[in-house]
């Protein structure tokens, strides 16, 4: 097989007449085998262009109806934030759960955001749900001083009408505190009065639309002690279940006991919640005692001639029984619970 001869480049010099500055004309050279630069065809790049154009208007407009639809957690300045926007159910804060939640503040920062609305034509927002991290945030930034208990993370709200903000409010209130039923029945009244309502029977019925027919029933009968007595009480969250419907039905019976109140509590302010039950307690027992006493008749009344019962239902541990004009209910299921929920479901349905 013949050898292959090797090229070699011309030599460059003075014999050789070349120019030794430059490669010999011709040649050719390393750069000669490199392929240009390619460049992209003009619709490739507008094609590029207008995709990142829809990708960036996309995410945009995905940004922006997260936050319509609080979706999306922003940060307030706490003085942006209205907290009286509604009329708010809850009347008063227990020391130990304010001090328990502001200790978390501290140490944990705030885990769930409050609920607000957009006020129109304003730069603020009207408080929904939230309003006990407002006043622990609030009251962080006057003991600290430091920045991050300045703002509020928010969720933004966009109720449809005034029904949904008061019910947004109390769904908060009912799942993560307990609200007493003073001040449960004070925002129905409230929200009446504001005519978010068209009545306190709607008020009552939409507001509380998801609890139990008997809690309904003893809200109910509070109503009666925050139209007579709201501006006379100084503690009246602190009204236990007995002792409100037991002053709601003699509110009911003695027209007069509402002002008899308001004027023991005017004239001898309690300082606490038990001095105040003390005045209530001893207004309703002297009102009892001037009730007038029926004279008992002398002669033995006749005794009723005992008829047979006949069971009309029965549940575990109770029976309810039917024994001529008497309804009985008998078992370890007849306790003092009970009897509070019957006697309010009996007062609800007689006042209709």
């Amino acid at each position: 097989m013949a050898k292959r001869k090797r090229l070699t480049p011309l030599e460059t010099g003075p014999q050789t007449g070349l120019d030794t500055g430059e490669p010999a004309a011709g040649l050719e050279t390393k750069s000669m085998f490199s392929a240009p630069p390619r460049r992209a065809a003009p619709i490739a790049d507008v094609a590029a262009g207008a995709a990142a154009s829809a990708a960036l208007e996309e995410l945009s407009e995905r940004w922006e109806a997260a936050r319509r639809e609080g979706k999306l957690v922003l940060e307030i300045p706490l003085e942006q934030i209205e907290m009286t926007h509604l009329v708010r159910d809850r009347i008063a804060e227990d020391p130990e759960e304010a001090q328990a939640l502001r200790d978390s503040l501290r140490a944990r920062g705030q885990q769930t955001p409050i609920e607000v609305v957009a006020l129109p034509g304003r730069a603020a927002y009207g408080l929904l749900s939230g309003w006990r991290r407002c006043r622990a945030l609030a009251a962080l930034r006057e003991e600290t001083g430091e920045p991050r208990f300045a703002t509020v993370q928010a969720l933004l709200r966009r109720p449809e009408d005034g029904h949904a903000a008061y019910l947004a409010m109390i769904e908060e209130n009912e799942i993560r505190a307990n609200l007493s039923h003073y001040e449960r029945a004070r925002i129905v009244v409230k929200a009446a009065e504001r005519g978010v309502f068209a009545s306190e029977k709607s008020a009552l019925a939409t507001l509380f639309a998801s609890v139990p027919r008997a809690r309904r029933s003893k809200i109910n009968s509070f109503i009666g002690i925050v139209k007579s007595l709201d501006r006379a009480l100084r503690f009246p969250e602190a009204l236990s279940e007995r002792a409100g419907l037991e002053l709601a039905q003699q509110l009911r019976d003695r027209p007069g006991l509402a002002q008899e109140i308001t004027q023991a509590l005017k004239a001898a302010p309690p300082a606490d919640a038990a001095t105040e039950r003390e005045i209530l307690t001893r207004c309703m027992s002297a009102a009892a005692a001037l009730e007038p006493v029926s004279e008992i008749p002398s002669q033995t009344p006749e005794v009723e001639p005992k008829t047979a019962s006949e069971t009309l239902a029965q549940w575990p541990g109770l029976t309810l029984r039917r024994r001529g004009s008497r309804l009985e209910l008998d078992g370890p299921g007849a306790d003092e619970e009970l009897g509070a929920d019957l006697a309010a479901w009996l007062a609800a349905r007689f006042e209709r």
